[in-house]
């Protein structure tokens, strides 16, 4: 507070002498006081300026943060809840023909269930990676978890699906395992 004090005072002494000035002073250009403020001035609009800047990047950083956190926010919950998906899938592939026949209901229900938590992740951008035996594996959506030569087979091709992935609109919640064939090419 004594420092504003101080320069407005020395202020006020330096229009009060630049107006007494006589006609010869002003012709020799500014004074080493007017210098000084004009470069005080030029250096508190630059730093007035960095800060406007600032400010504006930290805006524009908040509001993608936001949206991020908007759109991506529930992948979390969402990876917590892929495992129900495979133990109900696994539950449905381990059931013969004739336990899917003398459990109608109970097949018909985790058929069900599967297909609703597969409409509930639609409706949150979740979508199903789930490889074919024989496609190519793919390092951005397959994870590989075992690499073995099959005759018939070519390096690359997956030759079994352990577990579906899942994407979460454009990111990877978990990439689908499978098994990639090794065979050398002839």
């Amino acid at each position: 507070m004594a420092k504003e004090q101080k320069v407005t005072e020395e202020l006020i002494d330096i229009t009060d002498e630049a107006s007494y000035a006589s006609d010869d002073e002003a012709e020799d250009g500014p004074s080493p006081v007017v210098e000084a403020i004009v470069a005080e001035r030029d250096e508190l609009k630059d730093r007035f300026m960095r800060a406007l800047a600032e400010t504006e990047n930290l805006r524009k950083r908040a509001e993608r943060d936001r949206r991020e956190a908007e759109v991506y926010g529930g992948s979390k919950l969402a990876r917590d809840i892929l495992p129900v998906f495979d133990s109900l899938k696994r539950a449905v592939e381990a059931m013969n023909e004739e336990q899917r026949t003398a459990n109608k209901a109970l097949f018909n229900g985790l058929e069900l269930t599967m297909r609703e938590l597969l409409n509930v992740f639609g409706k949150h951008g979740i979508s199903l990676i789930s490889p074919q035996v024989g496609d190519k594996f793919d390092p951005q959506l397959h994870q590989a978890m075992f690499e073995a030569p099959v005759p018939g087979t070519e390096a690359g091709d997956i030759i079994q699906v352990m577990a579906d992935g899942f994407q979460l609109r454009e990111r990877l919640l978990r990439p689908a395992q499978v098994g990639v064939s090794s065979t050398p090419k002839s």
